[in-house]
This record gives C-alpha cells, sequence and structure tokens, in this order.
C-alpha cells in the first residue's frame, strides 16, 4: 500500500537526517526557538494556526504542491515563495506546505522559505514517524505539524501531541474513518482532519468528512481535506459545521489564485 510505502520512505529520511543533525542538536535548536517565542509572548504560546482557524467563517488552508503519488507532477513551474504571498494576498487563513522529497516532491527549504515570507500560520504537510520531526518542524519556521493516525500509534500521537505542545506547534490530527476519530480524540486532538481521499488506494469521496463530523464534539476543530474542487462542495461543508478545509490540487492547478478562492466561498470568481 502506498502509505505504508511513504512511511518506510520517511523513517529512512529520518535516520540520514539524524546522522548530519544529532538528535540532541535539533531538540536544542527547536528548544531555543520556542524559548524566544515564549519570551515574546510573555511566557505562553498563542498557537497561532489554531487561532487562525476559528473564524466567523469557513476558513482555508491552501496548500503549496508540487507533485503527488496519485497525479504526479502538478506544477511544472513552481514559484513556491509567489504561490504562498498569493495565498496569503487571497485571504488564506493558513498556508500547508508539502517537506516530502520522494512522492510529493517537497523540500524542507521550500517550508523555511515560505514560514519566513509569510504573516499566516504554515503547516509543515509531512509524514511524521518520529519525534525528531516534530522538532524539525519548529527549526524550519512551521507553527503545526501533521499526525496521520494511519501511521500511528496511540502513545507515539499522544507523545507528538505533548512535543508539539511543549514548542508551542499546533497538530492537526488526520483520521479517515469513526474508529480513527475515536483514536485521535482519546489522544487529545484539538484539531481534527478527515481526509476525503483514502491514502490506501486513493479514491476519493468529499462525502467522507460529513459523514464523521457527527463523531467530533463541537468544541475541537474539525478540517475536511482532499477532494474538495467547487463552491457547493465548500457550501455543503459549511452547512456540515466544518470550520476550516485544506485545499491542494484544485488550487495549484488554477492560474488565478485568487479568483478560484473568491469562487469557493460563494464570490463570483473565474479561475484563468
Amino acid at each position: 500500500m502506498i502509505l505504508d510505502e511513504i512511511a518506510k520512505s520517511a523513517k529512512r529520511r529520518v535516520e540520514a537526517e539524524k546522522k548530519r543533525i544529532s538528535c540532541r542538536e535539533m531538540k536544542v535548536l527547536a528548544g531555543k526557538k520556542a524559548e524566544a517565542e515564549q519570551e515574546g509572548a510573555k511566557g505562553g504560546f498563542d498557537f497561532p494556526f489554531e487561532k487562525a482557524l476559528r473564524g466567523e467563517d469557513i476558513s482555508f488552508i491552501c496548500e503549496v504542491k508540487k507533485a503527488s503519488p496519485s497525479k504526479g507532477v502538478i506544477a511544472e513551474h513552481f514559484p513556491y515563495l509567489e504561490i504562498a504571498k498569493e495565498y496569503e494576498q487571497a485571504g488564506a487563513a493558513a498556508i500547508s506546505c508539502l517537506t516530502e522529497p520522494e512522492y510529493f516532491l517537497g523540500q524542507d527549504r521550500y517550508l523555511e522559505e515560505i514560514a519566513g515570507r509569510v504573516k499566516i500560520p504554515v503547516l509543515r504537510k509531512d509524514f511524521t514517524v518520529d519525534s525528531y520531526q516534530i522538532y524539525e518542524a519548529k527549526v524550519l519556521g512551521a507553527d503545526a505539524v501533521l499526525l496521520i493516525c494511519a501511521i500511528l500509534s496511540e502513545e507515539q500521537i499522544r507523545e507528538s501531541i505533548r512535543i508539539a505542545d511543549s514548542l508551542g506547534l499546533s497538530a492537526l490530527v488526520e483520521a479517515h474513518d469513526e474508529q480513527e476519530i475515536v483514536k485521535a480524540l482519546s489522544c487529545g486532538a484539538r484539531i481534527l482532519g478527515v481526509n476525503n481521499r483514502n491514502l490506501k488506494d486513493f479514491t476519493v469521496h468529499v462525502e467522507n468528512s460529513l459523514e464523521l463530523r457527527r463523531y467530533v464534539p463541537g468544541d475541537i476543530l474539525f478540517v475536511a481535506e482532499s477532494g474538495i474542487r467547487t463552491a457547493e462542495d465548500i457550501e455543503k461543508l459549511r452547512q456540515g459545521n466544518v470550520q476550516a478545509v485544506l485545499i491542494g490540487e484544485t488550487l495549484m492547478r488554477c492560474r488565478d489564485k485568487k479568483a478560484m478562492l473568491e469562487e469557493l466561498r460563494g464570490k463570483k470568481g473565474f479561475c484563468g
């Protein structure tokens, strides 16, 4: 299954990174960055990713993504900084940046450079299989990390959320079915994402989010991910009390991203 292959690849990548920068050194670097933020915030973290998703209307997490295993290369021309700035100017609540290099052609430097150029929060979209990646995300400038229930045990999710909290990072915990939602909630997830794409066979059903919404308490931020293409999709999710959507391919394939976001929100727009 493709998800297992990506997870194995991530484990190999982490082991290689540990030889370049040790676990101890990465923890120190992340700790220093977190301490500096705490001092600036008068002793506490404000978790900007979570704050950004608590808007009056449905919030948009817009993804910077060059490729995917199911679609291949999505954007031959990939001015990632320009794309991120365009998302910000178009009113995105946050940005999701792929850093997985083998299957999504992402790079850590994309995240680092984007985080340094935009004022809205940035999610590190990767396959977290080791706590090392959470410390690394902090050092790169991320405001949030992705935790996928399908590749992590309850103990791993719980510990990952604890580490993320200690660094001022939010954790978007991703589930695909009712069982994984129960797993995420039992681990203390504050942001729960339902991926409409089955990462085992890559089929997509937008209704998956609506069907699973009832299992998530109202005080937990609920994010619908993948396969969202039209204003009608957004309206269904809005009516279903979904607080945020994560959209990648639909925006990456559109030349005028601002117009596309307006269209998705239900405003007049044109994707040229």
